[in-house]
């Protein structure tokens, strides 16, 4: 048993949260079967583009059913704290290029835990009330230091969870490493690179987010998966054991109702 779940994902995308959320929790279990998980920003509007997918809000019907489906998925997850809530301008706050590089220097220059804490709190600024807009540099800086240390999402309501009088030491990044990251996010390197990492989700058939791509030790065979909803399917794939979704019998005092 053993194997590596690499997951293309976007902060726009509210799945690729869902996603992130659910192999968080699941991290050390997976570790305990040999499992790894790698996370890879990518530009959901540049795999939409390129694979002909427009975004589903885009469709009428789609639109009209992504209200019921994302509340659906959000229940199933177990919401965050505080709840998610959508942009009114979702497809404005969508051009995420801006803290996509960010992330994809971060991955690159520090270790993975700290990556995916900063992650883990754009998500959740992204998707919690007031919805932050993280489309320019300067806002992203700003909630790059403001990161918690160790950032899991719980109880921070909109700002860091630092306490007023406590310092610096409590947040993630200092303001050194803030500019450097914003600077570093510039850099054609970067620009480069996250079109580089889009791509190569593109060549293993991606058209949403988030795109899982898996790969089973014992065979060494790679398939994809898309969507938040879609585990059961890996971990089988991985020979990983999971309960299923069962129907259960009625209870006796339900069966007299």
């Amino acid at each position: 048993m053993g194997g590596k779940i690499d997951c293309y994902l976007d902060i726009a995308s509210l799945y690729s949260y869902l996603a992130f959320l659910e192999l968080q929790k699941n991290r050390d279990l997976l570790a305990s079967h040999n499992v790894q998980v790698e996370y890879h920003p990518i530009l959901l509007g540049g795999i939409s583009a390129l694979s002909g997918n427009p975004p589903p809000w885009t469709l009428r019907a789609k639109a009209r059913y992504l209200t019921h489906d994302a509340r659906r998925s959000v229940a199933r997850q177990g919401p965050p704290s505080p709840p998610i809530s959508f942009p009114a301008d979702l497809m404005q706050r969508g051009m995420t290029v801006a803290p996509m590089r960010c992330l994809l220097y971060i991955k690159q220059h520090h270790p993975a835990e700290v990556f995916e804490s900063a992650l883990h709190y754009l998500f959740h600024l992204f998707w919690s009330p007031p919805n932050a807009d993280l489309t320019r540099l300067e806002s992203v800086a700003g909630a790059l230091g403001e990161v918690p240390r160790g950032f899991e999402g719980a109880g921070t309501g909109s700002g860091t969870g630092v306490r007023e009088g406590e310092g610096r030491e409590k947040l993630l990044f200092t303001e050194a490493e803030v500019r450097e990251i914003v600077e570093g996010a510039s850099e054609e390197e970067i620009k480069i690179g996250l079109k580089g990492v889009t791509q190569e989700a593109l060549g293993k058939g991606a058209f949403g987010a988030p795109w899982l791509w898996v790969v089973d030790e014992r065979t060494g065979r790679g398939e994809p998966f898309f969507g938040s909803d879609r585990f059961h399917f890996v971990y089988e794939f991985l020979g990983l054991p999971y309960t299923n979704v069962m129907l259960l019998p009625a209870s006796d005092e339900k069966a007299k109702l």
